[in-house]
């Protein structure tokens, strides 16, 4: 439910069928892939992160980077964002982490007063990415110089 909401939210199309079952058995597997936590209102979930680590070769330590901190529209300003956000910053120290990351929609004001306010910088990078098609492309190319 909330990462359909989040993909509305984002004007994206949300995971299909095989993508859900691929979120479940990421969660579940030895190690998970990512890490995920929900948080509840009257036992409904309103609000979720999903964060997994990468590193960086300038520190020489981990990075945590939060892929999604989503909350429902009606539960915006109540202090859900600053607590699991807050949970974050603790799981980053607490694993050892350098420094924690993450990316935001340019049109999205509100996240970007949201994480400024919390101690977020904002970096002069450029996010890139390469669909699954894009990557078979890059892979079919890469293949061919090498074998030359």
């Amino acid at each position: 439910m909330l990462i359909g909401e989040l993909a509305l939210f984002e004007r994206l199309p949300g995971p299909d069928k095989e993508a859900k079952a691929r979120l479940v058995r990421d969660a579940l597997s030895n190690p998970p892939r990512f890490s995920a936590f929900v948080a509840y209102e009257n036992g409904l979930p309103v609000a979720h992160i999903i964060y997994f680590f990468t590193y960086s070769t300038f520190l020489g330590k981990p990075t945590l980077f939060l892929e999604d901190l989503f909350v429902l529209e009606g539960y915006r300003g109540k202090g859900i964002g600053k607590e699991l956000l807050g949970y974050c910053a603790d799981e980053a120290l607490r694993t050892g982490c350098g420094r924690m990351e993450w990316a935001v929609l340019t049109w999205n004001a509100d996240a970007i007063r949201f994480y400024e306010g919390f101690g977020g910088k904002r970096l002069d990078w450029y996010f890139y990415r390469m669909t699954e098609s894009e990557l078979r492309a890059a892979s079919d190319s890469s293949e061919k110089h090498r074998s030359r």
